[in-house]
This record gives C-alpha cells, sequence and structure tokens, in this order.
C-alpha cells in the first residue's frame, strides 16, 4: 500500500534508545524489554532492524549517555542511522538505507514519544511509507512540570490518533509487540 514503488518490505525502527534518552523514561523497564522482544521477533523474521541514535551539544556522539540502553544489542550488521533533529529522516542517511533495502514500510518503536518518535512518524508518513506504531514499545519522560501531559496520558494520545492516521496510498495504525506481524 505504500506509495513507494518496488518498496515491498518491512523494517522495525529502533529510535533513540539511548541511556541518557530514556534515563529517566516512563515505564522505562516494560518499554525496554517489548522493545527487544520487537527486535527479537524482527530478526527471527528476517526483517531488517535500522537503529537511530541521536546526538546533539547535551548529549555529544560517542558520549557515555549516547550510548544504546544496556539492554540493547545491535548486530553488526544492521543499520545505524545519526542524526541531531527529531525526525529521523532530517539531515540524515535513513531514506538512502531504507530504499537500498527496499524498505516501504516501518514499523516504528523508541524514545521520546512526543518528539522523536512522532516526528519520525509523521517524515516517514509524509514521504511516503506505512508506518505503524507498536503501541507498548516507546516511551517519554515526564515533562508536566513544563505543562506537558504526563507520560502515560501522552503515550495513550500518540497511540490514539496515530491507530487513525490515513492518507491516500498509505496506511498508518498500531500494534501490540505481542501482536507484530512482519508479513506484507
Amino acid at each position: 500500500m505504500t506509495t513507494l514503488e518496488g518498496r515491498s518490505r518491512s523494517a522495525l525502527l529502533v529510535i533513540d534508545v539511548q541511556k541518557s534518552v530514556v534515563a529517566q523514561a516512563h515505564d522505562r523497564d516494560a518499554i525496554v524489554a517489548n522493545i527487544v522482544t520487537a527486535i527479537d521477533k524482527a530478526r527471527a523474521a528476517d526483517v531488517p532492524v535500522v537503529w537511530v541514535q541521536h546526538s546533539d551539544g547535551n548529549m555529544p556522539k560517542d558520549s557515555e549517555g549516547w550510548q544504546l540502553a544496556p539492554e540493547m544489542s545491535r548486530a553488526g550488521d544492521e543499520a545505524l542511522v545519526h542524526k541531531r533533529y527529531g525526525d529521523s529522516f532530517e539531515d540524515t542517511d535513513l531514506e538512502s538505507v531504507l530504499a537500498a533495502a527496499q524498505i516501504g514500510h516501518l514499523f516504528v518503536s523508541g524514545a521520546q514519544s512526543d518528539a522523536c518518535v512522532r516526528s519520525t512518524l509523521h517524515g516517514a508518513f509524509t514521504r511516503g511509507y506505512d508506518t505503524t506504531l507498536v503501541s507498548d514499545a516507546h516511551t517519554t519522560e515526564d515533562l508536566s512540570s513544563y505543562g506537558a501531559p504526563t507520560p502515560d496520558k501522552v503515550i495513550a494520545h500518540t497511540n490514539l490518533y496515530w491507530q487513525y492516521h490515513a492518507a491516500p496510498g498509505r496506511v498508518a495504525g498500531t500494534v501490540t509487540t505481542a501482536d507484530i506481524d512482519f508479513k506484507p
């Protein structure tokens, strides 16, 4: 259903599951465990896992906080995309990585739900990708002291509106980790 020609494969995108990013994340351990399960399922189904790592002035590339969460293990042949902006496509090689692997459908997991995950969902969708948010495999920190909703509500709202997102020639939706089916 993707609008991208010749791109019938799926991939699991793991966004910013880095030590500093998830250190104070809502329900951190359960969410990270779900992401690890999704990774295992993707590998078992021979579906590419694409890793995204953010860096900026507060989290320089190769710093301790920039490293993947200790529960994560990237296989040597899995793509790694370095980014500096919320949308994982913006000023990165993500599009060329996905095109080379004929990916037209992204399953999205990671952090932060209300920042990089949301930006990447929209970025993928507007670029023609089918996008499925793994509803129990994304998280965010508590920014309610700044006026944001509590993390549980941010996550629930993100799942709610992505479940009903639509556009010509593309599909969006949500799926739980337990129900992921990587078949086209």
